[in-house]
Formats: structure tokens, sequence, C-alpha cells
């Protein structure tokens, strides 16, 4: 559906006989397939703060699709404008998922493609180069309607390539050549006490839901060498209460394993989104600072702007973004960190990498957003960080669906959403990095700079041609139909 829509698109920007769109029909043609695009994806931050931010944030992603409808329409217009169309939408999403204020990196297309074989390019380039797969196939599949000749074959080469890839590149991943070793793994799902946004004032609770699930986790008698608790799991300040520092330390003596926990502590710098390593011994480890924050939601930019027009900037938290190496020493093992909405940004894995990690988590809180689609829309993130890593992703909910990821993108158990649940399984560890990990930034860029420049250079060419008079304009268009019939 993702290359049909992008298709359809393309298509609609594409000059057809006398009929081509003006540069402003173009931006208004992307601009709705947009808006309608994100209504249909984002409803489930309306269960958080209502239907008015909720269509807002679409109604501002969608003005992106402005540039995407300008820069398409322009290059449209070239009989090679196919190929570089698909350039052009990853400068787009690029910007998009990086300004303002971090840009909003979780409707980028290539999370659609997560069970097709494009997800498979992921170990090659990423997120962008799945994205760039998806369009091109797009682009070329309006290139083979409307070209001839050469350009037909180069279109129909558009169409097939990036699938032969991305089948061939399947066995890029959980080779076993690249494992070094296991390690016994629990995921725990604790759930919350009612779903809503009230579940915070009952934090308490959804600590002892986490340590009691815990212990039925150790009850079941599998050897444990970490635990992973989500995100939230104890918004009670272990360092600040005895109680929920007492509570933690029975569920770690319970399991006899180090626990990685989400909370919420202070330092110097502010309030922190933490996910803290309790260890067996009863030592604190290390911990991880949540590097990427959610707008308007853990951080609010422009605070005493918004509150002029709502209330609701009230409801937006006041953290402060680590700087950390993203990762965890949990027996003697390298644990990549990517806390909840990290995950749909690149370098949050990525450096985890770089420094070290074996194998990834991703801890998350999904509360509050019900029985929404949000919780596989982010699994579906995770799966594809397993792929571009080649790691295992440990997945941890609190209420939503916590999963096991394979290296190769494919979901061993999984819970249900609001179902207290542990999970356990023995998972590898891996060492080596994969070319997207190395590259995939640069290639990124390299991508980026292709696009805008040749999107550059097809407007600049469309603004110098002779503006003709209706008559002569017909005229012109007889005799270019006249010449190529002949």
């Amino acid at each position: 559906m993702g290359i049909l829509g992008i298709a359809l698109l393309y298509g609609v920007l594409t000059p057809w006989g006398s009929n081509a769109p003006t540069l402003r029909a173009g931006a208004g043609f992307a601009f709705a397939h947009g808006f309608v695009l994100y209504l249909l994806t984002l409803p489930w931050i309306g269960e958080l703060v209502g239907n008015f931010p909720y269509v807002a944030l679409a109604f501002w992603l969608a003005l992106y699709s402005l540039l995407l409808g300008m820069g398409g329409t322009a290059l449209a217009r070239h009989k090679t404008g196919f190929i570089f169309f698909a350039f052009f939408y990853v400068a787009v999403e690029m910007l998009r998922s990086s300004v303002p204020f971090g840009g909003f990196s979780w409707v980028r297309l290539a999370w659609g493609q997560i069970d097709g074989p494009l997800a498979n390019l992921a170990p090659l380039g990423g997120p962008a180069l799945i994205t760039f797969a998806t369009v091109l196939m797009a682009s070329g599949l309006v290139g083979m309607i409307r070209s001839r000749g050469k350009l037909r074959a180069g279109a129909a080469a558009a169409v097939i390539l990036p699938l032969i890839v991305g089948f061939a590149a399947g066995s890029l991943v959980n080779r076993p050549s690249k494992t070094v070793g296991e390690v016994n793994v629990a995921a725990i799902q604790g759930n919350v006490p009612r779903m809503g946004l009230d579940f915070a004032a009952q934090r308490r609770a959804v600590l002892e839901n986490h340590v009691r699930v815990t212990k039925e986790a150790a009850a079941a008698g599998k050897p444990v060498d970490m635990v992973v608790w989500p995100e939230n799991s104890s918004d009670v300040n272990p360092f600040e209460d005895a109680q929920a520092s007492a509570l933690i330390d029975a569920a770690v003596r319970a399991i006899k394993a180090p626990i990685l926990v989400g909370t919420l502590t202070e330092d110097a710098v502010g309030s922190r989104n933490t996910m803290q390593v309790f260890k067996a011994d009863g030592e604190v480890g290390e911990h991880h600072y949540k590097k990427y924050l959610q707008p308007f939601g853990e951080t609010m930019p422009m605070r005493s702007f918004f509150r002029k027009i709502t209330d609701l900037v009230d409801l937006a938290g006041d953290f402060k973004a680590g700087d950390g190496p993203g990762v965890v020493h949990m027996n003697n093992v390298l644990v990549g960190v990517a806390t909840c909405y990290e995950v749909s940004f690149d370098q949050a894995f990525r450096s985890s990498i770089r420094n070290g990690a074996q194998i990834l988590t991703t801890p998350t809180n999904n509360a509050t957003f019900g029985y929404s689609d949000m919780t596989y829309q982010q699994l579906a993130m995770s799966r594809l960080r397993a792929m571009e890593t080649d790691r295992a992703v440990v997945v941890a909910a609190t209420s939503g669906v916590s999963a096991i990821v394979a290296p190769d993108g494919t979901v061993s158990q999984q819970s249900e959403i609001f179902e207290p649940k542990y999970l356990i399984e023995t998972l590898p560890l891996r060492e080596g990095t994969t070319i997207a990990v190395r590259f995939g930034s640069l290639l990124q860029w390299l991508m980026v700079i292709i696009g805008t420049v040749s999107a550059l250079w097809a407007l600049r060419s469309l603004r110098k041609k002779p503006c003709l008079s209706a008559p002569h304009r017909n005229s012109a268009v007889l005799a270019a139909a006249n010449k190529e019939e002949l």
C-alpha cells in the first residue's frame, strides 16, 4: 500500500498529454495526500490529549508535503524525474524528521515496509534506503506507463531492482559467525491498574505489578541473566523513596539477576527519564538518560507562547536530555538502550552499536494510548532496528505489546495489550557493525544532497521556460504530439 500510495501521488504530479499540474496544484495534491495519511496514522495521539492537538500535528506534518509537491511537480516534467523524485522524497522526509524541535521521525515511509522484502535493505542503509527504494518503485511504476523505449526499460529496472536486492539482502543478518555468546533475557510487562492519564497517580501500584510479575518469572524456574522492565515501571524515584527501593530490591533478589528499571530521577541538570540498572549483588549499576525527548510531551518548546493558546501545555513535562553512550553493563554484557520514542531516531541504536552493544532493548510506556495502534507501530520500528543493526531487540512495555525480536526482525514471543506477562528467551550476543551502522548517515546525506539539487534544478529550469499564451501553448502541444507520433 505504501508503494501504491506514492505511485498515485507521483502520478497526479506527472504531466499526461497536455494536462500538467501547476506548482501550486502539485503542492495542494501533496498536502492533501500527507494530511489524510497522517490523520490515519496518528489517531493514538488523540487518546492522550484530545483531537485538536492530534489534528494540528497531522496538519503541521502535511506542510512539509507542500515542498514535496512543488519539487515533485517540477521533477515530473523531466523524463528521468521518476528517479530523482525518490531522492527528493528522502530529503523532505529527513527535513520533517529533524526540524523543528528534533523533528518527528515517527511517520517515515520505511516503517510500513517491515513485513515486505524491502525491509531487508535495513542493514545496507537503514530506514532512509528503504524509503528511497519504496518511492523508486512507486515512481518507476508511473514511469513505465508514461515512458517509451529505453526510458521504459529504465523505469522497469527501478521497479524490479529494489525487489531483487531486497530478496538477496535477506541473508545479511543473523549469521552464526557474528554470534559471540548467548544470554537469557526476561522482559517484564507488569500492566497498569487502569487505562488513561490517571495511571501515573497510581504509580506505586504499577511498580508493585512489575515486582509481582518478576517474581512469577523467578518462580518459573528458568535461569535468567538479565531482566528488562519498561519505561516508567517505577515512576516513584527509588533513590528518594525507601519503599520503592525495597520493592525493586525484592524483585532483584527473587530473580537473582540485574534488572533495568524505568524510573524518574533528578540531578544537578534537572529531571531525567532514566533507565537504571539494579545489580544482583544489591549495588546500583549504570544508567541511561533518555537522549531524544518527545517535544510537547516530555518537553514543552515555547511553553509560555503555547500556553496562550491552550492549557494543555501544562500536561507536558520538563525533562532534560542525556548525552551518554547509549549502553549499560548487565552481567558483563553491553546492552544498547533506546527508550520508547528514541527508537525512531537513527543515531540512538547506531551510537549504542559503536559503543559495543551486543544486544538491544526498547523499554517503552504505552499505557496512555489505550488499545490504539501506537504500540504496533513502535514494534515495527524495533523490528527494523534489529535488522539494521543485526542485533536481537528486547521490547518491554508497561501495558502495550512486549516482544522478543531476533536479529532478522522476526518476533518469537509477544504479549497482548494490557496483559501482565513475562517473556524469557535465550538470545544471541552479536559483534561487528553493519553497513548501515557505519555509513548509513553518509548515505542518507548523499541522497538528500542529490534530491535537493535535482529539485532546485528542475524548479529553475521550469522558471526559465517562456510563458506561452493559450493559442500558442495549444499549438506547441500539438506540434510536440505530432513529433512524438512520427
